[in-house]
């Protein structure tokens, strides 16, 4: 099924690239949504619980965050960045909510940078598509990891197509620890798949 198929059973409009035109493509990538065959992939092999709250940095036009408020009916809140994108999704949340009443589980977007948004203590699950570079990951982890550390909780980052430069910093700056791979079955690219990072137990 296409893209723009599976965005009409989710009553959403997620397709398609927005590149940035100004200063802030320095530090932040182009819009493209999470491919739906890999969302359904994560789905099949992910548990997200009940007491889990998701947290979209970049969210874009929210692909992701209607697909897991969908699917497993948890909280889900989306950040981003630029100013168009951000109404796009709003669009789409009273597009998405029309046929999602039943669904009882907040979902929100806010819009701003992903390095001052403030941790909330309840967000369990992270969820990156290379949105930002670097730099800005590693100022985000950090907010995440003093989250942690004042309110003790078990917690997992999700990357998607995962680059050298996120892995490496992971690998070599934070105790975060690979969990899981998720690969995306025919994909031509290594880099198609889901790397599940995790909180070793000795950290708590």
């Amino acid at each position: 099924m296409g893209e723009r198929k599976q965005d009409k059973l989710l009553n959403i409009r997620t397709s398609g690239i927005r590149e940035w035109n100004d200063y802030m493509a320095f530090h932040y990538n182009r819009y493209e949504a999470t491919p739906y065959k890999a969302l359904k992939e994560l789905k099949k092999n992910y548990s997200f619980t009940a007491t889990d709250k998701v947290l979209d940095f970049g969210c874009g036009r929210g692909r992701v965050a209607f697909y897991i408020h969908n699917h497993f009916q948890i909280p889900v809140t989306g950040i981003e960045a630029n100013q168009k994108t951000y109404e796009e999704v709003l669009e789409n949340k009273s597009l998405y909510l029309r046929k999602a009443k039943h669904i009882t589980a907040p979902i929100e977007f806010y819009y701003g940078l992903a390095q001052h948004y403030i941790i909330d203590k309840t967000h369990t699950c992270f969820y990156f598509f290379n949105p930002f570079s670097v730099h800005i990951f590693r100022k985000v982890v950090d907010n995440i990891l003093h989250s942690v550390e004042k309110d003790r909780r078990k917690v997992d980052l999700i990357l998607y197509y995962p680059t050298p430069a996120y892995t490496d910093f992971l690998k070599l700056s934070t105790p975060f620890e690979i969990a899981d791979e998720i690969k995306v079955p025919g994909a031509t690219d290594v880099k198609e798949k889901f790397l599940i990072y995790r909180l070793p137990d000795e950290f708590f």
